[in-house]
């Protein structure tokens, strides 16, 4: 577990602690989600089956015992880690939440795997707060950060709009002949 602590000018955030979820903090991430107003809400179902199946590959984030923000992701068959969804309480938006999340995520997995991850996920064009996540996540880690095809909205029996993979590899990984990682 880590401690986090964010001062700025004007006032001290309080401390936060990352983790991996635990089945209790499920109904926590659903309801961060549906207040959210622009995540996808998957079903409270799914929560529980993300935090009881997916939890060494997915981050929350706590005040005290509070739930006040989560990562979702799963190791995909070509071993990178994707991202499903980050959600971040209202109330502690714009203070790094999400990116120490991700760095949490990243940096314990790496360990476990040896070395540095790679990370995807899918990203709208509309999405301009997950698009400055990411493209700042990879920017201060110095990896390169590719978009192609993921999603088209035919795939989709709602109005949703195209998902476009964002790719995120490490310079060790670049650097490899024949990396199909």
């Amino acid at each position: 577990m880590v401690d986090t602590e964010l001062q700025t000018e004007k006032r001290c955030t309080p401390v936060w602690s990352i983790s991996h979820p635990t089945q209790s903090d499920a109904l926590h991430m659903w309801r961060i989600a549906r207040d959210s107003g622009v995540l996808d809400l998957n079903s409270s179902y799914s929560y529980v089956l993300w935090c009881t199946d997916f939890p060494s590959t997915s981050a929350v984030a706590k005040v005290g015992d509070e739930v006040i923000g989560y990562v979702t992701g799963y190791l995909r068959p070509s071993g990178s880690l994707m991202i499903w969804q980050v959600g971040v309480d209202e109330a502690y938006r714009g203070n790094g939440l999400a990116a120490s999340m991700l760095a949490w995520l990243a940096d314990s997995l790496a360990t476990l795997q040896g070395e540095p991850l790679v990370m995807e996920t899918t990203v709208t064009q509309s999405n301009t707060a997950s698009r400055a996540l990411f493209a700042g996540f990879a920017r201060r880690r110095g990896m390169e950060l590719t978009e192609s095809h993921g999603f088209g909205v035919d795939l989709f029996p709602d109005a949703h709009e195209a998902e476009p993979l964002l790719r995120l590899t490490p310079q060790e990984h670049m650097k490899r002949p024949n990396n199909s990682a």
